[in-house]
């Protein structure tokens, strides 16, 4: 067996993970996982959330809570993946450190591999802001395919 097919075997083994921030290029990767398993089936976009500060007003006011905010990500992420080829991957939300909870996540599904997608921000701004494809890379203890867009794209 070729090498290049070797790796796509191995790769193309569900389930795999795809972490999901509303940009382009996560939809870019949850169709890369798609076409790596010919369906949705065995995919799982996971989305995670900040935690809320106790001096937040929905908080202080009790009228957000995690529930609410899974139910919103929730119908948020099926609107922008609404094409009948999204249809059978799973979404999940989480809540806390993206990085870690995307690599906990993986973990917990036995996944196969995490396919991220890159934003490609310049370095001082990855000093700046981090980079959750960064953590995940240094946390995940499975392979991390990160999608990343030449630059000038």
């Amino acid at each position: 067996m070729a090498e290049r097919e070797l790796a796509v075997s191995w790769i193309s083994t569900p389930p795999i993970v795809v972490p999901y921030d509303f940009s382009t290029d996560s939809r870019e990767a949850v169709d890369k996982a798609i076409a790596l398993l010919g369906s949705g089936e065995g995919i799982y976009v996971i989305h995670v959330l900040g935690e809320l500060s106790p001096a937040d007003p929905g908080e202080v006011w009790h009228t957000v809570d995690e529930n609410t905010r899974t139910q919103h990500a929730t119908q948020a992420i099926r609107k922008e993946l609404a094409d009948e080829k999204y249809s059978d991957v799973k979404i999940n939300i989480a809540f806390g450190d993206p990085g870690e909870q995307i690599c906990h996540f993986a973990e917990k599904q036995g996944a196969s591999a995490i396919i991220i997608s890159s934003h490609g921000r310049s370095s001082i701004m990855r000093v700046l802001l981090g980079s959750v494809a960064d953590r995940v890379v240094r946390l995940a203890d499975r392979p991390v395919i990160v999608l990343k867009k030449p630059r000038g794209s």
